[in-house]
């Protein structure tokens, strides 16, 4: 007989749910087949009266929730609004049933008078070192890791730099869905935006933001006039008249997760094209194993995460700046039949999924409340 779940989910993120999916969406996703969970984005000040929470049903067991507050409500008037709004939210539900879970520390200034059965950080990325990060960002984070029960970093680089901060801290690198991205291999329908675009192309999707390398993306258009440059995503706190343009640049806007199959299975290759800077020092790309799974050659920048596995493991080729970017890319397409790489792709892929991410996540936390354990599979959900 399985045994039912009472612990919900609460997750506190700074990233909203219709953004791009990733990680957040991956797991919560997994979560929301076996308890209900609810996913709280930051506010929206658009409501001419009082503040309240907006709730959107998305999945079976999944709500988004999110909190609308006047324009023009200060950072303290925004934190005395979040605990009322919180406080309405458990008025009939119990919150020592409920997981916390944290994608950003800045949660935790209105959310810390709460006693939930867990509190979990998962650390996807250093926020602090983002563009526009919140200044209390830092001290919110310490004092999140000094309450947490459990703590997950995004990459093992990130692991590194936190590992000191937390007696229970564990990394998970990105995670694949490889039946999704696999379908890349096979011939499918070309979209009607990219079909029209000639000869070799290069591919991207993903924000683009102070971390990509518009100076790199210039110069290969440039020195490449015959390549073709496919960029898929959406434009965020930088100025877009500032990106560059050329006949060979092209920016196919956001795309839906479904959709991005189709557009990778009409590439020659894959970028990773961000810059060197604080904002990349941590991050460990989601998309470097979604590009593998999808059979593409793939040329990345030198981000820490990607060199170490992908790059001396020779499943990604690295340039450090726009000649040997170039080289990298020309290497890729001489050599992009090759059935061992493809072999060494797909065995490195093998043990990587976002449903094994979530079964060993999972495995931890119950380990933390061995008191009261729960078991969440597939069958909790029919069960309950």
């Amino acid at each position: 007989m399985a045994i039912k779940s009472t612990r919900d989910l609460l997750c506190f993120s700074h990233l909203r749910w219709d953004f791009v999916f990733q990680r957040p969406q991956h797991l919560m996703t997994r979560f929301a087949e076996v308890a209900n969970v609810y996913f709280l984005e930051e506010p929206m000040f658009d409501s001419p009266d009082k503040a309240y929470l907006k709730f959107e049903r998305k999945l079976p067991g999944l709500q988004v929730c999110v909190p609308h507050m006047p324009p023009g409500t200060s950072q303290t008037e925004m934190v005395v609004l979040m605990k009322a709004l919180l406080k309405s939210f458990f008025d009939d539900r119990d919150v020592s049933n409920f997981t916390f879970w944290y994608y950003t520390p800045v949660a935790f200034e209105f959310s810390r008078s709460f006693t939930p059965d867990l509190i979990v950080y998962d650390c996807m990325d250093e926020l602090s070192a983002f563009k526009f990060a919140p200044p209390q960002i830092k001290i919110m984070e310490q004092q999140l890791m000094a309450e947490a029960d459990l703590v997950f970093t995004g990459g093992v680089s990130l692991y590194e730099a936190k590992k000191g901060s937390h007696h229970n801290i564990h990394p998970f690198p990105s995670s694949i869905d490889k039946t999704h991205f696999g379908a890349a291999r096979k011939t499918m329908p070309e979209p009607a935006d990219q079909a029209s675009i000639p000869g070799i192309r290069l591919g991207f999707f993903g924000v683009i933001d102070e971390r990509f390398d518009q100076e790199l993306i210039r110069e290969i258009s440039s020195k490449r006039p015959d390549w073709h440059i496919v960029l898929i995503g959406p434009v965020v706190k930088i100025d877009p008249a500032a990106l560059p343009k050329a006949d060979n640049i092209h920016y196919l806007g956001c795309k839906n997760y479904q959709e991005l199959p189709q557009y990778l299975a009409g590439w020659d290759v894959a970028m990773i094209p961000f810059m060197l800077n604080e904002s990349t020092r941590f991050i460990s790309p989601t998309k470097t194993p979604e590009y593998l799974a999808a059979g593409k050659p793939v040329v990345s920048t030198p981000i820490r995460d990607v060199v170490f596995p992908y790059g001396e493991m020779g499943l990604v080729s690295i340039g450090d700046d726009a000649d040997t970017f170039i080289a990298a890319v020309e290497y890729e397409l001489k050599n992009s039949e090759r059935k061992e790489w493809l072999n060494d792709v797909d065995e490195y892929l093998s043990d990587k999924s976002w449903q094994d991410t979530f079964k060993s996540m999972n495995a931890l936390m119950l380990s933390v409340k061995q008191k009261n354990p729960v078991v969440l599979t597939s069958e909790l959900k029919s069960a309950s």
